[in-house]
């Protein structure tokens, strides 16, 4: 990302620089912080979202998803055994790497977030997005401190776009736990979204999926927020085959 970050990397401690470690808590919400993610959630934040399935659309044209249920179990399965919860583990880790202006253990992560990537277009999927979140926020949101903070890191390494969006909410001291919560939901709409269109099915049954969903991102975000970067990985293994199928589809509506 040469235009928003330099080659460079290391601890950069309190205070270097005229940046201080971030204040937020965990925890507590403001009106403010609210906002915020509620923008860079959005559907209209853009990052292309729209144009991505995670392998979903290559699972529908092989029949594995073809109603409402089915779309279910996928994206649960996503999320408790693959992308969603490694996902959310890094975002974790990355939160915390960036409050503290630690630069060393968030260049690590940025580079093992790019490295799990199972397939070529879930590389780009992760990669796109995240560099497109970060222009993006820079350019709507600016803040000196994730300014200062990308400037910090290798400019070689892709950021994903879990790790983009802990990196922007730790700098605008957004907690982390609302932060992490709101990315999963958000990549569960985007999923949800991506089957409505494809399958099709009514955008009322989407909305039914994303509710039984909810209790399930709660407890993924709570785990996530306490795992050791050990714990990261999954065994969603159709979901990645799917990925690595997708690119050989006729035709396609999704990018991935």
């Amino acid at each position: 990302m040469a235009d928003l970050r330099q080659a460079g990397h290391g601890p950069l401690l309190e205070g270097e620089m005229g940046y201080p470690a971030a204040t937020a808590s965990a925890t507590n919400l403001s009106s403010a912080s609210l906002q915020r993610l509620l923008a860079w959630l959005s559907p209209a934040f853009p990052v292309g979202g729209y144009t991505y399935s995670h392998g979903l659309e290559w699972a529908i044209e092989d029949g594995t998803v073809a109603n409402a249920a089915d779309l279910e179990a996928w994206i649960g399965d996503i999320f408790r055994h693959g992308s969603g919860r490694s996902d959310a583990i890094l975002f974790s880790h990355a939160w915390q790497a960036a409050r503290t202006f630690d630069l060393k253990p968030l260049s690590d992560l940025i580079e093992l977030g790019a490295a799990l990537q199972p397939s070529k277009e879930r590389h780009l999927e992760a990669t796109a997005q995240g560099r497109a979140f970060l222009l993006a926020v820079s350019a709507a949101w600016p803040n000196e401190r994730l300014t200062a903070l990308i400037g910090g890191l290798p400019g070689h390494i892709p950021i994903i776009y879990p790790v983009a969006v802990a990196m922007a909410a730790a700098c605008e001291d957004i907690p982390r736990d609302a932060a992490l919560t709101a990315w999963l939901g958000a990549f569960a709409a985007n999923l949800v979204s991506a089957g409505v269109r494809a399958i099709p099915i009514g955008q009322t049954d989407g909305q039914r999926i994303l509710a039984r969903l909810v209790p399930m991102i709660e407890a993924i975000a709570r785990d996530a927020s306490k795992a050791p970067l050990e714990d990261v990985g999954g065994v969603a293994l159709r979901a990645d085959i799917a990925s690595m199928n997708h690119e050989t589809q006729y035709t396609r509506l999704f990018r991935s």
